[in-house]
C-alpha cells in the first residue's frame, strides 16, 4: 500500500497513542511515561536501542544521557544529526532498577517497533546492543561478533539494512570499543547511499498490535548502565502532550 508522507505521520502518532495507553505488560504499572522514540518521520536511517532508562522515563524521549550525547558526536562526524534519524528502543517503557527486558515484555512491545519500521519505511537500520540486535536478527548470536556486518533482513513486512553496532554506552568507558563503534559508524553513509533492499509483495493490511510473536526463551543482553541526563537537555511535555512533542520532526 502506497501512503502519502502525511499520512504516514498521522498513522504514526496513532501509534504512539495506542503505545501510550499500553497495558499488556507490567511495566505499564511502574513506568512515569512511554517513550516511543523520537525523530524525523522519514528517516532512511533508524536506530534501535534496548529500553529507557530513568532519565528517559522522566523525560519521555531515548538517549537523553551521555550515551545520547556520543550517539550525536557520532552522527555529527559522518555528516549527520539527530534530526535526521529516528531512534527507538525494543521496550517502550523503563524496566525497574534498569534490569534486563523480560520476554513477555519484548513480546508486548514487539508489534510497537514493527509498525513503527512499517510506517517510517526506513533503508537501514542500526541495532544498538545485544537485545535489539538478537530480536531484529530472531538469532541468539552476540554482538561482538556481529558488530559492522551489515544483512538484509525483513522486520515485519519491511526489508532493511539491518547493521549491528555497540551501544554507545558500554563504549563509553572502554576506548577500544570506542574506536570499534567510530569505525562501524563510518560506513554508514556508504551502506545508505545503496538504497533500500528489494522489497516482498505488500501486505494489503498492517498486523495488529496484538498480533506478536511468542518468544520462547528470554534474549540474553547487557542492560547498558544507567546515565545522567546531561544539563541543559530540553525536557519532554508529559506523556498527555501532543504526539509532536515526544515524536520530534512531524
Amino acid at each position: 500500500m502506497v501512503r502519502s508522507a502525511a499520512h504516514r505521520r498521522e498513522l504514526l502518532k496513532e501509534v504512539y497513542e495506542q503505545a501510550r495507553r499500553c497495558t499488556a505488560c507490567p511495566l505499564h504499572a511502574t513506568r512515569t511515561t512511554v517513550v516511543f522514540g523520537s525523530g524525523n518521520a522519514d528517516a532512511e536511517l533508524m536506530f534501535v536501542g534496548e529500553a529507557p532508562g530513568a532519565n528517559e522515563d522522566r523525560m519521555g524521549l531515548p538517549f537523553v544521557g551521555q550515551a545520547g550525547k556520543l550517539l550525536d558526536r557520532l552522527l555529527g562526524e559522518i555528516g549527520m544529526r539527530r534530526g535526521d534519524v529516528f531512534i527507538a528502543n525494543v521496550l517502550k517503557c523503563r524496566p525497574p532498577d534498569n534490569r534486563d527486558p523480560q520476554p513477555r515484555e519484548i513480546e508486548a512491545c514487539r508489534g510497537y517497533l514493527d509498525r513503527q519500521v512499517e510506517l517510517i519505511e526506513p533503508v537501514m537500520i542500526c541495532t544498538l546492543g545485544n537485545f535489539s540486535t538478537k530480536l531484529l536478527r530472531a538469532d541468539g548470536t552476540g554482538i561482538s561478533r556481529l558488530h559492522g556486518r551489515e544483512e538484509v533482513r525483513l522486520i515485519g513486512s519491511r526489508a532493511v539494512r539491518l547493521y549491528p553496532l555497540y551501544h554507545p554506552a558500554a563504549a563509553l568507558y572502554t576506548p577500544s570499543m570506542l574506536e570499534t563503534l567510530r569505525a562501524d559508524f563510518q560506513r554508514i553513509p556508504q551502506l545508505l547511499a545503496q538504497g533500500a533492499p528489494e522489497q516482498p509483495e505488500p501486505l494489503e493490511e498492517l498486523p495488529e498490535l496484538d498480533e506478536l510473536p511468542e518468544l520462547d526463551e528470554p534474549l540474553e543482553g547487557e542492560r547498558a548502565e544507567e546515565l545522567d541526563a546531561p544539563e541543559g537537555e530540553p525536557v519532554a511535555l508529559p506523556s498527555g502532550g501532543r504526539p509532536a512533542d515526544q515524536l520530534g520532526l512531524f
